[in-house]
């Protein structure tokens, strides 16, 4: 085995400098140079830590106690926010967060040598906290109660939580009425360990214009006894619940949800709008858990795109068409492709809901293959856009996209990283950044940043 030649030892006690926060939201501090992640600490702090694990090039530490603070930090009124890792940067002034968040990018840039980009101070949200749509929740027995709450980051010991700060408030009020509920009818929790109980997980959505709620009851059995009763006495608790389902996953698995969905109360899907273009949300929908972030970020999307009608957009991970929709009410037409069949399917669907079949199509398949077939048809897009997964782009995909020569490129991305290795790619192949990067803050109080960027054709 390798000696690890570091200048810290492993439960050595130290005072050190918090010099930089990392993407995960661990402070750094350097010892002779060699990096130490600590978590809840901020640059500028000085801080007595105990070293817990070394590596070759970096190692770990816990904080014994703050010597000075930061001006930014907030005191956490309850740290198990912190602890269950909803809220990595829940001790962080938000106006600090934003600067973090735009630092981030910068960093990666500087790597890449491509820090001749500029990126703009990140968009914000106000008030930072309360806007996620949707909520999946563990329950489990605590002291022989039914419980809902967390896990602690990277562990599976759970602590029962009431509110979390980040969701909806009207979730978390519904939330604690199911969970009453399901005390009452005396069912049993999950036991992971065992694979035995009955509700594994609650899930909740609610349009945040439309104010409709759905509750999801994820049981490990089919047999959900008296369901029809407790989901009548949800709606009769919560009367803007209009629909209440169970699904069912008998695996041992960390997946939340199983295959079978059935109704117990109310319709299969709530509705809510963005951009004033209404969407079918159903359990297992994808649709975007902050919407006033996500209109803001389609709209600068629109806005670098420079759509006059004139158009033909090309959207490559259209999902339920949240995005070519949105760009249909400004191009003259929008062809979207995406791999997972429902997601087509219910994107067809909100085209025709929202009086835009006529200027929309919608394929199944994978992108570089659609977009062969387009070019072979004559299609020639003037823009593509582009909001992959975490992973960014494959190289066959930035090839195909290149090969149909639009003029612009807008490209939304939820990873810094992947996304600054692809501006790499695209540079090479002709395309450069000709607006300064946007941050946008889909994910306040997290380390998560969505970003949109506009590369244009150099002219050859």
């Amino acid at each position: 085995m390798a000696r690890i030649n570091a200048p810290v030892k492993n439960k050595e006690e130290l005072e050190v400098e918090i010099q930089d926060l990392s993407y995960q939201a661990m402070g750094v501090a350097k010892v002779e140079g060699y990096p130490l992640f600590i978590e809840n600490t901020l640059p500028g702090e000085v801080a007595l830590v105990k070293v817990t694990k070394t590596t070759k090039n970096f190692g770990y530490a816990k904080l014994l106690e703050l010597i000075k603070k930061s001006p930014d930090r907030i005191e956490s009124q309850n740290r198990k926010y912190m602890q269950t890792g909803i809220a990595p940067l829940g001790h962080l002034k938000y106006e600090a967060q934003l600067k973090f968040k735009q630092k981030l990018i910068q960093d990666l840039l500087k790597k890449a040598h491509l820090d001749d980009i500029e990126v703009q101070a990140t968009l914000g949200q106000n008030p930072p906290y309360g806007y996620r749509n949707k909520a999946q929740v563990p329950v489990r027995k605590v002291n022989g109660k039914l419980e809902i709450g967390f896990f602690k980051q990277n562990s599976h010991d759970f602590m029962p939580l009431e509110h979390f700060m980040i969701q909806d408030p009207r979730i978390d009020e519904v939330l604690l009425a199911v969970r009453d509920i399901l005390r009452d009818y005396h069912v049993p929790a999950y036991n992971e360990e065992l694979n035995t109980g009955v509700i594994r997980h609650i899930l909740v959505r609610r349009g945040h214009y439309s104010k409709e709620v759905m509750v999801v009851l994820v049981t490990r059995l089919k047999d959900l006894r008296q369901g029809q009763k407790i989901a009548q006495l949800i709606q009769a608790t919560c009367p803007d619940v209009v629909s209440v389902l169970q699904n069912v996953n008998p695996k041992r698995t960390n997946v939340i949800l199983g295959q079978e969905t059935k109704l117990l109360a109310g319709k299969e899907t709530i509705t809510d709008t963005l951009n004033d273009l209404t969407f079918e949300i159903g359990a297992k929908s994808f649709y975007q858990v902050n919407p006033t972030q996500t209109e803001k970020l389609y709209n600068e999307a629109i806005k670098r795109a420079h759509l006059t009608g004139e158009e033909v957009v090309i959207d490559a991970y259209c999902g339920i068409g949240t995005i070519s929709l949105n760009m249909a009410k400004h191009a003259k037409k929008v062809y979207g492709v995406e791999i997972v069949p429902q997601a087509i399917k219910d994107a067809k669907e909100n085209a025709k809901r929202n009086f835009l079949a006529h200027n929309t199509e919608f394929e199944l398949g994978d992108a570089e293959s659609w977009m062969a077939r387009w070019q072979e048809k004559g299609i020639k897009p003037d823009v593509i856009m582009v909001d992959p997964p975490r992973k960014g782009l494959t190289e066959s995909l930035i090839e195909s996209a290149v090969l149909m020569q639009p003029q612009k490129i807008v490209y939304i991305s939820c990873n810094p990283a992947t996304l600054v290795r692809d501006l790499g790619q695209f540079k090479s192949r002709g395309y450069e950044v000709t607006q300064p990067i946007l941050p946008v803050d889909q994910f306040p109080q997290t380390t998560h940043v969505e970003t949109v960027v506009l590369m244009s054709r150099k002219d050859k």
